[in-house]
């Protein structure tokens, strides 16, 4: 298994299809596709291989140095249950030590069974107040 910084030029296509065939996940869709091709590139994003085979990757976001915010994590179903999502995870503890890393998940089973800790929540803030 190798981790490492996402590559436009290696990954994307990869990366894209991995997507595309998510349930669920609509990064892939027509009108997000540019949008997230591009957060990909400005975000912290670990791809993690198998071989030449794309298993999982996370993107998350550092807040000026603050926190790190972890927005996608997603390993294919194949490779579930062989600890990549938290290997992806502990490569940002090692890039960023100094830093508390936060998910913000729609996925809450997984983060629990892996002994994270809930604190707080997220909302979303209407268009209009």
């Amino acid at each position: 298994m190798q981790i490492r910084k996402y590559n436009k030029l290696t990954d994307e296509i990869k990366l894209m299809q991995m997507i595309r065939e998510e349930e669920g996940w609509d990064y892939a869709d027509e009108i997000m596709t540019e949008k997230y091709k591009k957060a990909l590139e400005v975000s912290i994003t670990y791809v993690a291989y198998q071989e030449d085979v794309l298993c999982g990757y996370s993107r998350s976001l550092d807040d000026c140095g603050f926190y790190i915010y972890v927005c996608d994590l997603l390993v294919k179903p194949i490779f579930r249950g062989k600890e990549i999502g938290r290997k992806l995870m502990e490569c940002l503890y090692q890039d960023y030590p100094d830093q508390t890393v936060y998910v913000m998940s729609d996925v809450d089973q997984y983060y629990e069974k892996v002994s994270y800790n809930r604190i707080g929540s997220i909302f979303e803030v209407p268009g209009t107040l």
